[in-house]
Formats: C-alpha cells, sequence, structure tokens
C-alpha cells in the first residue's frame, strides 16, 4: 500500500512539473524565464536578470568605478542593469575536452527526501565557459563565481553598518571557489524523471548562499540571506555586496536587486 501511495505521489508531482512547465510561472518562476520592468535609479546597485538556466552574467566592478570617476550617470546607471549573457556551453567544438568540464547530469530525489540527495548519471564533455575580459562576479540564478577572488559573510544586514573600510577584515578567512557537478542546473529536459543537466565549474559557495533553493516543498522555497558578504577581488581591492531583492517586478525569481560598495 506505501509503494501505491509512494506511486501515486510521483505521478501527482510529475503533474505539476508538467503543467507548470507549459505555462508561466513554474514554481513561480523557478524554470521559467520572463522579462521584468523594474529598475536602478540609484549608484551602488546592481539588476541582473539571472533567472535563465543557460546563461551567466558578468560584472565589473572597475568599468563601474570608471564611470563614477567621469561622473557619467546615465552610463552608470545603464550599466547596472544591462548585462551581457554569457551562454553555458552544451557541445564539444572540437576535440575530446579535458574530461572535466562539461554537463553533468544528476538524479535528484524531488518527491523523497530532497534535492541533496542526488546521484550523478552521467557526463557529456563541452566547451569551457565563454568571459568577458575583464570581469569581478558572475551570476546565474542562484549560482555566483568570482573571478579568482575570495568572500567572507559578515553579520551585517546593511551597508550602511559596516566598518568603514576593508582592513577590519585582513585577518578573516575568506573562501575562493570551488568546484561543483550539481548546483548550475543548466538542463530540465529530463526534469520529470528527476534528471538535471549540470554545469561543471567553480562557483563560490559563500557567496551563493545568499540565495537558498529547497525541494521540497512543491513548490519549491527559496530562501534569502540578507548578510553583507566582502568579496576579496584577485586585483587586491575589495567590495562589499548584499543581496536585497530575488523577486522581479513581475514576479520572476532569481531577479537579483544587489547593493554593493567598491572599492571598499
Amino acid at each position: 500500500m506505501h509503494k501505491v501511495f509512494r506511486s501515486i505521489y510521483i505521478l501527482a508531482g510529475c503533474a505539476i512539473l508538467l503543467m507548470a512547465t507549459a505555462c508561466n510561472g513554474l514554481f513561480d518562476g523557478i524554470y521559467d524565464e520572463a522579462p521584468a520592468t523594474a529598475s536602478v535609479t540609484t549608484e551602488g546597485q546592481l539588476l541582473v536578470d539571472a533567472s535563465s538556466w543557460h546563461d551567466w552574467y558578468y560584472v565589473d566592478f572597475d568599468s563601474l568605478q570608471d564611470f563614477i570617476e567621469r561622473k557619467d550617470t546615465a552610463g552608470l546607471l545603464k550599466a547596472q542593469t544591462t548585462f551581457t549573457r554569457y551562454p553555458i556551453p552544451t557541445r564539444l567544438s572540437t576535440g575530446t575536452g579535458d574530461g572535466k568540464t562539461g554537463i553533468y547530469t544528476y538524479w535528484f530525489d524531488v518527491f523523497g527526501k530532497g534535492i541533496s540527495v542526488n546521484e550523478k548519471r552521467s557526463f557529456a564533455a563541452t566547451d569551457a565557459q565563454p568571459e568577458p575580459q575583464s570581469w569581478s562576479l558572475a551570476f546565474h540564478r542562484n549560482n555566483v563565481r568570482t573571478n579568482g577572488g575570495a568572500v567572507l559573510e559578515t553579520k551585517y544586514a546593511s551597508l550602511n553598518d559596516i566598518p568603514k573600510n576593508s582592513s577590519v577584515f585582513l585577518g578573516a578567512t575568506f573562501q575562493e571557489d570551488e568546484w561543483t557537478e550539481n548546483q548550475v542546473w543548466e538542463d530540465q529536459s529530463q526534469m520529470l524523471s528527476s534528471l538535471i543537466g549540470c554545469q561543471g565549474i567553480k562557483i563560490n559557495k559563500v557567496l551563493s548562499s545568499w540565495l537558498k533553493l529547497d525541494i521540497p516543498p512543491m513548490p519549491p522555497a527559496f530562501t534569502m540571506n540578507s548578510h553583507v558578504f566582502i568579496v576579496r577581488l584577485k586585483n587586491g581591492k575589495y567590495a562589499a555586496v548584499q543581496l536585497e531583492n530575488y523577486i522581479g517586478a513581475d514576479g520572476t525569481k532569481c531577479w537579483l536587486r544587489i547593493n554593493y560598495k567598491y572599492p571598499y
């Protein structure tokens, strides 16, 4: 009898998934991509549409600082809201690959103990992730990468409350990016079988913790961590960043409104 009820539960869950993928707002924007109308009107704030499964978006703090130093307010506001998409490679254009870079298909226990229980099922080599020449942070949904940097989470809840400069944190332990094979979800084509194609790539798990995804429940739940994070960049400079909101004007999840201070 237990197996019968479990089968019914799984079928019902799959039906929810199927219906949701056929319309806007699957799990309140977890899988669908939709435009938002929100805008940034102040210096020191980013608005990044990171809702796509298939793309990374890059921010370069030095470029933003150049706009500030030139007193180009219009250029700065555009740069804080307009980002070029860099698609996640899904194929290998030449050669045999390095045996590590690629798409990892994982089974997730979506209808059981949750996505923390998972198994690797297959691997397909792909090209390396394209990147701009200069960048500081990269965003993909609830995933964040640094460009050779490291991150520290603080207990501060506002940029207004942090110390005047980063020297206070010089002796603290910063976490560098780490390799992951099941965090950056890219391919949802086998979702009804609880299989997700994930990009193998380094991410910063500390900074990525500012937005956590949990399944179950159904629909899935996002939990936002509004602490201020200190980013130590590879150029030796520091930035302070805080996720203020992750919901777009139309309700789409992973529209990231980020407060920042640079240089810090």
